[in-house]
């Protein structure tokens, strides 16, 4: 039976290392996601998911287990992250996009391998030219697979909110690239 992210923070705070490993390898790849969606920039991406799981450890001793999963606490932290290195940036985020990796299976053909890639570099230049909070939102619902519950939570909006942004997003983004030609 697995283990809830509830069990792991109450043995974490127990002083179980184990169980803050655990909540690391549960939700580092997500919250990396998320976070190379709003940055798009590795290194970057890398540091700040870094700093979000320090964060976790640092603040774990007074976290107090809510109605708000743990995961959107930790997403809430990489957004406040986000927003200071804006700040920072004098709201402007480093813009060179690294190539995403595409998902590619052995013996795969090298054309549709390229498109693939040509596709997926297409979709993050639409996604970038997106209003941030637009961006913000498919990031968390679509890249780290949040449910709107969850995304509202981490955004500290109501569902119903969460779904008209969403729905919003999603149409900007589909206009921009039909406006780009991509056809996905």
């Amino acid at each position: 039976m697995a283990v809830s992210d509830a069990q792991l923070v109450e043995q974490a705070q127990g002083g179980s290392a184990e169980a803050v490993g655990d909540l690391f390898d549960r939700h580092h790849q997500s919250i990396f996601r998320y976070v190379w969606s709003q940055v798009q920039n590795e290194q970057l991406a890398e540091d700040l998911t870094g700093e979000v799981f320090m964060r976790m450890v640092n603040h774990l001793p007074t976290y107090q287990l809510t109605e708000v999963p743990f995961r959107a606490w930790l997403y809430r932290i990489a957004r406040n992250l986000i927003v200071d290195q804006r700040r920072s940036e004098n709201g402007r985020l480093p813009t060179p996009l690294h190539h995403i990796q595409s998902i590619t299976q052995p013996g795969q053909d090298p054309a549709a391998i390229a498109e693939t890639q040509l596709t997926l570099d297409q979709v993050a230049r639409a996604l970038a030219q997106l209003a941030p909070l637009y961006r913000e939102v498919i990031a968390l619902r679509f890249l780290a697979g949040m449910p709107l519950r969850e995304t509202a939570e981490t955004l500290d909006k109501s569902v119903a909110a969460v779904k008209s942004i969403q729905h919003r997003g999603l149409t900007a983004l589909r206009a921009r690239l039909k406006q780009d030609k991509v056809i996905i």
